[in-house]
Parts: C-alpha cells; sequence; structure tokens
C-alpha cells in the first residue's frame, strides 16, 4: 500500500508538469519587475499574474503563488485580479544581491512548481577613470593610451577611447567637451585598461581632445579629457653620450658631449643630464639643455671621484604632459685628483716605554672625508716637526692603514700627522700628547638607537669642554682591539652621541667617554650596552659539586658572552621528582651556585638550569641526582662506631692469643686418654726385656743418645735428703725418643735428677722393669708404696712411666754404688 501511494504522489506530479508545459508558462503566468537592473541595495518589486483558465489541471480549486529568491522562499501578497486571474505582488526593501533569480511558483496538491522567473542585477553606476595619459609611437605614430580603472560596478561595463579634433567653432585647446565630432578612437580588450589610437585617427601637430567613457546600465562616466598635440607626447629615443672631460685642468668642472637618437634630428630637443658618486643617496639633476646636439658643462665635481652620467630628452615646444624619452645607458667618469685638504680627527694613548725614559704612543685617526680627500689616499705620514720649505722632517711612521705605534722621547708633546695622495700631501695636523688627569663626566648610559646602532647619553661638564671621545670595544672571550671604534664629537654643549659603525645585534660593547677639556684629557667614565637582546644561545652546564639526604649543591660555569645575547637577568634552577611538582628557586647572575634544601632521602630528582634576559630564557640540559641515605656526620659517626667495635675485638683476639691463662679458663683443654699419643713413647733402651705396648709394629732398638750431667745444689750431700712432698721429687736424667720407625732415634725429652754433680753408666745389671726405684735405693725397706707415693706397680697402659720408673733406678743404683 506504501509503494501504491508514492507511486501515485509521484504521477500526479508528473501530470501536473505535463500539462503545465502543454500549457506554456507564457500563456499561464507572467512575471514583471519594476526594473531588471537596480543600484544594490535599493528596493525591488515584482508581479506575478495567473491565468486559470491557461493553466490546465488549476482550472478547479484555489490557486496559492508563492516566491523564492534563488533558493530562498520570500512571502509576497495575493489578491484576485480581473477576469479570473490570480495576482500576487513582491516587494523586496533591500537587493543586496548583485545577481538572482526571482521565481514565481504555484502549489498543487501539496508541491510547488516554478511557473515564471525573472532575472534582477545590482550594482553601482562606473566609477570615473583616472590618470589619462598617452604616447606617441614614432615607429608606427600610434597614440598608446592608459588610464586608471574606478571601483567595481557589478554590471556589465563598455569602456571606449575617444577623441575630437579641433574645429573652427569649438577650439580644443579650451576643452570644451565637444561631441560632434567625437569618434571612437579604440576599445580596450578584455577589461584592459590602455589601448592605442591608429594613425588615421589622429591629427598631428594640432591639438586633439582624447578622454576615456565607462556605460553600464546605471550611467556613464567619463574620464578627464586631454588637449594635446599627438608629436608632444612623442616618446623619443634616447640620446648618447659621447664624451666627458675636466676641462680647464684643477678645476671642478667638466665638459660633456652628446648626440641625439635618430629620427629626431630635426627637432628641437629639451634635455636633462643627471649624475651623481657611488656613496651618494640620489641622483643630481641639471636642467634646461636646449639643442638639437652639442656639449652642456657643469661644475661643482669632486676631485678624484667616480661619477656616472646618464642623459634624457624630449621636444621642447611640448607641453608639461609630453614623454621624456627613456635614460640613456649610464657612462662613468673619474675626475682628476689633488692634495688632500682639511684636518685630520685623531686620538691617541700613550704609556712609558721601560728604563729608557721613552713614550709609547699608539696614535689613530679617521681617514679623511670624500671631499677632503680629493682622490684615493695613498698613505699617512706622522713627523716630530712639521714640514718646512726646502726639507722634510724625519718620518717617525709612514702607513696605509689608520693606526700607528711608535716610540718618542718622553718629553714629547707633539706630532705632526699628513695624509697624501698621487696629487699631493696635505697640511699637517697637529696632535697635542695630552695628560689624562682632568675632571670625569657623570650619568653614562646607553640606550639601543636600533638594531646596529646606539645612543649615548651623559651630563654636561662642570668645566667648558672643547670636545668628547667615545670609544667602544666589543666584549669578547678572547681579548681584541678595535683600532676604528672610536669617534670624535666637536659639538662643545652635546650630551648625546649616535654610534653607528661596527655595531651588531646581541653582541656586548664597552663604551668609554673622554672630555677634552683645554691643555688636558678627563679621566674616563664607562658602561656597557647592547644594540638589541635576545635569549641566550644556550644554558650553562650543571656540575653536582656536594649531595646528602635533604640538600644538593650545584655549580655551574658562567656563559660565555658571545652566547649571552643579552644581560643576563637571572638563573632560575628547577628540580622535582617522580611524585612532586616541579619546584623552582631564582638565583642572581652574579651567583655561580645554589643548594637545593629540603629533598627528600634516598630520592632521585631531575634538575635543569634557566638562563634569563630581558628578550626571555633558555633552557639547559637536565641533571639526574640522587640523594643519599644519611648525611656525612651520621656516615662518619657510623664509621666510627664500626672502627671501635673492630679495634675492641682486635684487641681481645690478642689478648686471648697472649694469656694462658684465660686462655684456659675461656677454653679448657680436656686430653682424650683414647686417643692420646702418649702410648707411642717408650724409653730409649730397655737393658733386660722388652716393653709390650700396644701398637701395630715393634720399635727397633733405642740408643742413648746423650748423657747429661747435672749439678745438683751446693750443701746438700747424696742420700741424706729429708723426704718432701712429691712436688719436689729429684728429676731423673733420661733421654727418651719416639719410635716412629727404623731409623735413627730422634730425641724426645730428658728427665734429670737433682743433688748430683757428676754421672756415670758402669757395667753392672739393671734392675727388673718393675723393681722399687725408692725401695732399691734404701736397702730394699718399705711397703706397699714408696718415700714419693707412688704405687709399686705401674699402670700397665702407661709406658712412659714404666720406662722412668725403670731408667732411674738404674742410674740411681750405679750412683750409688759408687
Amino acid at each position: 500500500m506504501a509503494r501504491r501511494g508514492a507511486g501515485t504522489a509521484l504521477l500526479l506530479r508528473l501530470s501536473l508538469l505535463l500539462l503545465l508545459h502543454l500549457g506554456g508558462t507564457l500563456g499561464c503566468a507572467s512575471v514583471t519587475v519594476g526594473s531588471p537592473v537596480v543600484p544594490l541595495g535599493s528596493a525591488v518589486t515584482a508581479s506575478c499574474s495567473i491565468q486559470r483558465e491557461l493553466c490546465r489541471g488549476l482550472e478547479q480549486g484555489r490557486v496559492r503563488i508563492s516566491w523564492m529568491l534563488d533558493n530562498k522562499p520570500v512571502a509576497g501578497s495575493q489578491r484576485q485580479g480581473p477576469g479570473g486571474t490570480e495576482v500576487s505582488n513582491l516587494t523586496l526593501p533591500r537587493f543586496n544581491h548583485t545577481q538572482a533569480r526571482l521565481w514565481c511558483c504555484v502549489e498543487w496538491n501539496g508541491t510547488k512548481q516554478r511557473v515564471g522567473v525573472a532575472e534582477i542585477r545590482a550594482g553601482y553606476p562606473p566609477a570615473k577613470p583616472l590618470n589619462l595619459s598617452c604616447t606617441l609611437n614614432l615607429s608606427d605614430y600610434g597614440l598608446t593610451c592608459q588610464w586608471e580603472q574606478g571601483t567595481d560596478s557589478h554590471l556589465p561595463t563598455s569602456v571606449v577611447l575617444k577623441c575630437s579634433g579641433e574645429t573652427p567653432r569649438a577650439p580644443c585647446c579650451v576643452c570644451h567637451r565637444s561631441r560632434a565630432q567625437a569618434v571612437t578612437g579604440c576599445t580596450p580588450r578584455g577589461g584592459q585598461s590602455h589601448c592605442t589610437v591608429p594613425r588615421r585617427l589622429l591629427q598631428l601637430y594640432r591639438q586633439m581632445e582624447i578622454w576615456v567613457s565607462a556605460t553600464n546600465a546605471l550611467g556613464t562616466a567619463e574620464s578627464e579629457h586631454l588637449c594635446i598635440d599627438p608629436m608632444d607626447v612623442a616618446k623619443l629615443e634616447p640620446p648618447t653620450l659621447q664624451s666627458i672631460q675636466s676641462i680647464p685642468f684643477q678645476t671642478d668642472c667638466i665638459a660633456l658631449a652628446w648626440d641625439v637618437a635618430w629620427g629626431t634630428e630635426h627637432m628641437e630637443l629639451q634635455c636633462e643630464l643627471r649624475y651623481r658618486a657611488p656613496e651618494d643617496p640620489a641622483w643630481a639633476l641639471v636642467t634646461g639643455i636646449i639643442g638639437r646636439a652639442g656639449a652642456a658643462r657643469r661644475c661643482g665635481f669632486l676631485f678624484g671621484t667616480q661619477y656616472r652620467f646618464q642623459m634624457r630628452c624630449r621636444r621642447s615646444s611640448a607641453s608639461a604632459l609630453a614623454s621624456w624619452s627613456e635614460w640613456s645607458p649610464g657612462r662613468n667618469y673619474t675626475t682628476h685628483e689633488k692634495a688632500p685638504t682639511g684636518k685630520l680627527d685623531a686620538w691617541w694613548g700613550a704609556q712609558p716605554a721601560g728604563p729608557g725614559g721613552r713614550l709609547e704612543v699608539q696614535l689613530r685617526w679617521k681617514p679623511p672625508r670624500q671631499r677632503e680627500a680629493n682622490g684615493r689616499v695613498l698613505g699617512y705620514r706622522v713627523t716630530l716637526s712639521p714640514r718646512r720649505r726646502g726639507r722634510d722632517p724625519p718620518t717617525i711612521c709612514n702607513t696605509t692603514h689608520t693606526q700607528c705605534s711608535f716610540s718618542v722621547p718622553s718629553g714629547t708633546r707633539r706630532v705632526y700627522l699628513s695624509a697624501y695622495n698621487a696629487a699631493g700631501e696635505s697640511a699637517p695636523t697637529e696632535v697635542v700628547l695630552l695628560e689624562r688627569k682632568g675632571q670625569p663626566l657623570a650619568g653614562l648610559r646607553a640606550v639601543p638607537g636600533g638594531e646596529r646602532s646606539l645612543w649615548v647619553h651623559w651630563e654636561a661638564p662642570l668645566a667648558p669642554a672643547m670636545a668628547f671621545v667615545l670609544e667602544w670595544q666589543r666584549v669578547t672571550t678572547e681579548p681584541g682591539h678595535c683600532s676604528a671604534c672610536w669617534q670624535l664629537e666637536r659639538d662643545r654643549a652635546a650630551t648625546t652621541a649616535l654610534i653607528q659603525d661596527g655595531i651588531e645585534p646581541f653582541q656586548q660593547y664597552n663604551i668609554s667617554l673622554y672630555p677634552l677639556y683645554q691643555g688636558t684629557v678627563g679621566v674616563p667614565v664607562h658602561t656597557t650596552a647592547y644594540s638589541q637582546q635576545k635569549a641566550p644561545t644556550q644554558a650553562p652546564k650543571l656540575h653536582l659539586k656536594r649531595i646528602s639526604k635533604s640538600e644538593a649543591e650545584l655549580c655551574w660555569e658562567p656563559l660565555p658572552v658571545e652566547l649571552q645575547n643579552g644581560f643576563i637577568t637571572s638563573y632560575t634552577i628547577f628540580w622535582a621528582n617522580s611524585i612532586s611538582d616541579v619546584a623552582s628557586a631564582t638565583v642572581k647572575p652574579s651567583l655561580s651556585s645554589f643548594v637545593i634544601r629540603g629533598l627528600q632521602p634516598s630520592t632521585l630528582y631531575k634538575v635543569h638550569i634557566m638562563a634569563s634576559t630581558a628578550a626571555g630564557g633558555t633552557n639547559g640540559t637536565s641533571l639526574t641526582l640522587v640523594t643519599t641515605v644519611l648525611d656525612d656526620t651520621e656516615i662518619q659517626f657510623l664509621f666510627l662506631a664500626l672502627g671501635l667495635v673492630f679495634v675492641v675485638l682486635i684487641v681481645l683476639l690478642i689478648c686471648f692469643q697472649k694469656n694462658e691463662r684465660m686462655k684456659e679458663q675461656l677454653w679448657p683443654s680436656v686430653p682424650d686418654p683414647a686417643n692420646s699419643s702418649l702410648g707411642k713413647w717408650v724409653p730409649a733402651a730397655v737393658p733386660q726385656e722388652p716393653l709390650q705396648v700396644l701398637a701395630a709394629r715393634e720399635p727397633g732398638p733405642a740408643a742413648i743418645s746423650t748423657v747429661t750431667v747435672l749439678e745438683g745444689e751446693p750443701g746438700k750431700q747424696p742420700g741424706k735428703e729429708h723426704p718432701v712432698l712429691p712436688a719436689a721429687l729429684p728429676a731423673l736424667s733420661r733421654p727418651y725418643v719416639r719410635q716412629e720407625g727404623p731409623g735413627e732415634p730422634v730425641q724426645y725429652a730428658r728427665v734429670g735428677g737433682a743433688g748430683y754433680r757428676g754421672q756415670r753408666l758402669l757395667p753392672e745389671p739393671g734392675p727388673r722393669f718393675y723393681e722399687n726405684l725408692r725401695g732399691r735405693g734404701n736397702g730394699g725397706g718399705g711397703g706397699g708404696t714408696g718415700d714419693w707415693g707412688f704405687l709399686e706397680e705401674p699402670p700397665a697402659t702407661f709406658p712412659l712411666l714404666q720406662g722412668l720408673r725403670i731408667g732411674g733406678a738404674e742410674e740411681l743404683h750405679e750412683c750409688r754404688a759408687d
């Protein structure tokens, strides 16, 4: 159903269009406007009439008329007209379109259909053409005129160049703007603002009236009328300069010969000459040169100077509107030279030249101006006395530069400076070497005068000054000296001066000012300045000087003056960690270090520095630092404590090693009989029967390797000792060896007995193994124990004791036998 409804509506629209087309829009509707072209912004009226009987399909029902301006609906009024017509009127109070279409539409069955249209244009009347000028071309004698178009009118405009010749009733010379004989001279192409009137329409050597006319639907405008003779505006070819020479010699005058161009030989010409030197800002113009060809003379030229000459001509009888020819090709000429004139501006510096009593002088001067040089200066000469007739003074300096250093006697107060060229030498300039001890000036300051200049200001001196000398030197890392960076101000009342020579932007200059008094030179005052500033080329590089858990000390090297680009106003330090905002601090430009306080222990920070001038700032590279866990003082205390602990431990260890008693008290030695090696020790010799020891192998035969005689205490007789405690047992001298295997015996111990002066071994049978030594010495008395309290039977597990008992008894027996 929806598709069927859409198809029905489409068929209705097509049928309406077919009916309107078959009926014709001209017969069905008519659209009229007040004017198809109106001034821009004015009101527009329109009317649309619909004849119902001529519009098929609209005979029945109400006809509704609407308007559209291009594609924008506009409202109009509708009424019933005569003869069953429907009329709609429209008024647009301000029509602001330069071009638009106004449509009349009818609505039928909900569809708006366009049945009539009117095209409306809006604009302005044509503007007046300006600056009309014409030139006659002598090659084809066509008159080419050009002008300037006025403002755009937004309407189709026709432009023509009209001309008319003079008549007896209306002479053209008074420009009455007669239209009787006006003809169209030419029409410009494609919106151009120039065209050429052919020769057939011109009247040569007679006055003609020429003007430009512009016309559109809203009106006509004309330019100013020109009343000219076409020959007066003829474009002549430029003349030719034949020769230039100085006449007479040693004057400032020249003679110039010239010739006219081809085709103008019969004309009376008016010519102009212009010339200038390379350093001149503008041309010098010579007017009033009349004639067909010939020569011209001009004075006032500088000596030894190169000039460039050019010439142009026009008809002498032409009006003020006549065109000049182009300037002729330039011709150069250098005037002759003569000796320099005038005085040289000089400045000096002097200091003692060692113990020889001489004075070292540094003399500087300015080259003479071109008006005074009178040619190319070949050099300069410095003498101690002026030149006199017949003889030349000795020369102390002869140079092509504008400075000279020389040594003179200490009493010298004057030197003489002169310049010379190919034509001669100038009069000497007296230079008085005055001492610099006068009153200095006050209030010296310098401000930018431009990108390449500086204004210097100072206060007027208390004493009258004869002149002022300004010196300036560019400040650089490497020392240098500019010999030409000075100037002399001869105005005695001056308090300002402009420095222009050798000034560069973004460079620092030291400026010194010397007042010149009568008979002395004032002490200089100094200042520094920039002609232009900008942000520094780079920022200083940060270095970490010291760091702790809460502080970091940074330092940097000052920027070289060539990279500052202005006066450093401040340094700004920025720092931040990964969790806090950026903090900053401003440092004076005179400082080169800064301490950041309030940092967190064991934290990573990023720090950078910014150097600033009055014109901006520049950031440096970032420096990463990490704070410590402890301060230096805390670390020192920690190391001190560790050192003390280490010293105490060393002392205790030494004490334990040296003091056996303490060692025994702290670490008592507990022997293990089962693992003791004492069972491996046996007497050196067993006379009768071997000792059965618990060993895996039998010991070899033992031999006595040493016999030692010990002396007893004096006053004691053998055999008369009183019984004493076991601690006072007599020492028995007996060597013992350790039997580890076959071979030579090794002495291990010796047992001595007290109370004897000497001993000797007697060849008698030895005692038995287990005989009581004490009982044997006493004649066999005693019981189960002897006087020393030993058991009669030594333990079987101690062979050493058995050997002591047996060996000792034998020796005692031998001694008592004596």
